[in-house]
């Protein structure tokens, strides 16, 4: 089973076991096809307005020829959710950020509880193994135990960290994080955030003065704002989405526990609301579980042959 397959799995068992329910015995796409189509859609998460955006296209196309095959039917699916996907027009699939930025410096945002710390330390990991200098800023100085948790995994990734006490100025975090990393030459700097919800405000506050501090050091910083959200969520990931991007600017998505949840709709609900591309997709606990997403490699294996062919 190939990576993608094994993210999407529970997802991808639990459409198309709705989807054949309705459509075993048919010859043609009619009206009941096209709700059970739109009710699969639904329970995975991928939100009402997208779901509805994929069904009138479907409608459209198959209304030109209703009599088509099962195979020809989701090779419609595919290819619609295919370009509600495709947000920044990139063909192929490398290095999701550039690191022709020196130092590159990530902002990681998201709600406590979304894998955030986790994916941090995978993100240092990947970009160590590939020779890259990388330094993480604990500027998550409210929750308890936040910089001790981000501590293990900068010594698990073999990276520095800069960190001060519980309650310091996230801010002074930030700015110190940034200055050392462009006094040690570094290539990739990882700003953790508070992840917390509780007024949009002051998180708006808190975030603008980040960008602020850093940008006295590295003018155009941060050069990414990554949002980690996790799959199983469902359409509270949306919702976290929206209230981030109020917050700040969001340039990418970071998608956790696909691999867990029938829900992974969710991340062509919010691709297609937000238009925001997703980077990377966490599909497992290890420190290596952190992937390049592959928008094409990924509706293939929702959508694959031999799920089509059952």
């Amino acid at each position: 089973m190939g990576l993608f397959d094994r993210g999407v799995k529970k997802t991808k068992e639990s459409f198309f076991q709705r989807l054949s329910r309705s459509i075993i015995g048919k010859s043609k796409v009619d009206d009941d096809v096209l709700d059970a189509i739109e009710e699969a859609l639904v329970a995975s998460d991928m939100g009402v307005d997208t779901t509805l955006k994929i069904v009138d296209s479907l409608e459209e196309r198959v209304g030109r020829d209703k009599y088509m095959s099962f195979g020809e039917l989701v090779e419609m699916l595919r290819d619609e959710i295919g370009k509600l996907l495709d947000v920044d027009s990139q063909e192929s699939v490398g290095e999701p950020f550039d690191l022709g930025k020196k130092p590159l410096v990530v902002m990681v945002v998201g709600v406590n509880g979304v894998g955030k710390t986790t994916t941090i330390g995978k993100l240092a990991s990947r970009y160590k193994a590939a020779g890259k200098k990388v330094m993480i800023g604990a500027a998550d100085t409210f929750r308890a135990a936040a910089v001790e948790q981000l501590q293990i995994w900068a010594d698990r990734a073999g990276v520095e960290i800069v960190k001060q006490k519980q309650g310091s100025d996230p801010a002074s975090v930030a700015f110190d994080t940034v200055k050392s990393a462009v006094a040690k030459d570094m290539d990739v700097v990882l700003i953790d955030t508070a992840g917390r919800l509780h007024n949009r405000v002051d998180l708006m506050n808190e975030l603008t003065k980040i960008r602020n501090v850093m940008r006295k050091v590295v003018p155009d910083a941060p050069h990414e704002v990554l949002l980690v959200l996790d799959a199983s969520t469902g359409q509270n990931a949306y919702r976290q989405a929206q209230e981030f991007a109020r917050a700040t600017d969001i340039t990418s998505l970071a998608v956790t526990k696909l691999d867990g949840t029938a829900k992974g709709g969710v991340v062509i609900g919010i691709v297609d609301q937000m238009k925001v591309p997703v980077k990377f997709i966490g599909i497992g606990e290890g420190i290596d579980d952190l992937k390049v997403f592959d928008r094409k490699e990924f509706v293939n294996s929702l959508f694959s042959v031999e799920d089509i062919d059952k």
